[in-house]
């Protein structure tokens, strides 16, 4: 048994409740958590808006972002030991101990190592958020020098998103607040804006997930990244949508976690709750407008 997290139906608050750990399969990590964060996803479980669009039915587990001390490994496990610091993601939306407990289970191929030098308890805000980042900017192609829009470039994923990007190539702005500018041009944009402006760009990556009011940014032709969306973003003017959720291994974890330690990709915690007081954590979330994760350490 370990305390943990859960969604109950119908229930508009996370829940603290102890819960049978899952077995530990061959390629699995037994982590004792030293902290989880709370993502937007992980509050609209509990409001139960993402509970039909994930087809989620009963109790579930919450958190998708951890680190911890593994405990214990799976026979088929060979680059992970225990004692060892690791990040992880947690993707089985649907698991009854996620990364929100004291002790969970996690996919070895989700994990990597804690590099020397990062925080961590700040690195649990890292693997959701960084994950989505990179697999969006990869999802763009080789820059060769053009011009990128990144929406929500001071939020959670779109802040790394521009550190990536500007790292890979390409002549990032970022569309924020005006309150947001030393952050968003500290992570490597060339500009900020605020408002969405008329078609100049090579490429928009829409962090905020405006989708179709988006595409007004692009030239002819250009090229439209983006998570999914409840209306997502139809091709007009031979522009390429390219749709991508979430998805990490332990390669693209660890080189996140090592830009992370070398100060490119800027871990920002907006507070750090006990497991026990996550209803608090969980209320500033859905308020909107953090500025960094909130984490909760058991």
């Amino acid at each position: 048994m370990t305390l943990a997290l859960v969604s109950d139906p119908g229930v508009p608050v996370p829940i603290l409740r102890s819960t049978p750990l899952p077995q530990l399969g061959p390629t699995d990590l037994r982590v004792r958590v030293r902290a989880a964060s709370v993502d937007l996803v992980d509050t609209l479980v509990v409001a139960g808006v993402a509970r039909a669009i994930f087809g989620l039915t009963g109790t579930v587990g919450l958190g998708f972002s951890v680190t911890g001390t593994v405990t214990a490994v799976g026979t088929d496990v060979v680059d992970v030991a225990v004692g060892d610091e690791i990040a992880a993601l947690h993707p089985d939306i649907a698991a009854p101990v996620r990364a929100a407990a004291e002790e969970t289970i996690v996919p070895a191929a989700t994990a990597a190592r804690l590099p020397d030098g990062i925080d961590p308890v700040a690195a649990a805000s890292l693997p959701l958020n960084g994950s989505l980042a990179a697999v969006l900017v990869e999802r763009l192609g080789p820059a060769d020098g053009r011009t990128l829009l990144v929406t929500g470039a001071a939020g959670s994923v779109g802040g790394y998103a521009v550190a990536l990007a500007a790292r890979a190539g390409w002549a990032v702005t970022g569309l924020a607040r005006p309150g947001d500018r030393d952050f968003v041009l500290r992570a490597g944009a060339r500009e900020l804006v605020t408002e969405l402006p008329g078609p100049r760009f090579d490429a928009v990556l829409d962090g905020a997930v405006l989708h179709g009011p988006a595409l007004a940014a692009l030239r002819d032709g250009g090229i439209f990244v983006a998570p999914p969306a409840a209306v997502l973003a139809a091709p007009e003017r031979g522009i390429d949508v390219r749709i991508e959720s979430v998805r990490t291994d332990s390669a693209r974890l660890a080189r996140l976690l090592r830009l992370a330690a070398a100060g490119v990709l800027e871990l920002r915690v907006a507070g750090r709750v006990p497991l026990a007081e996550a209803e608090s954590a969980y209320k500033q979330v859905s308020a909107g407008g953090q500025r960094g994760r909130w984490l909760l350490e058991p």
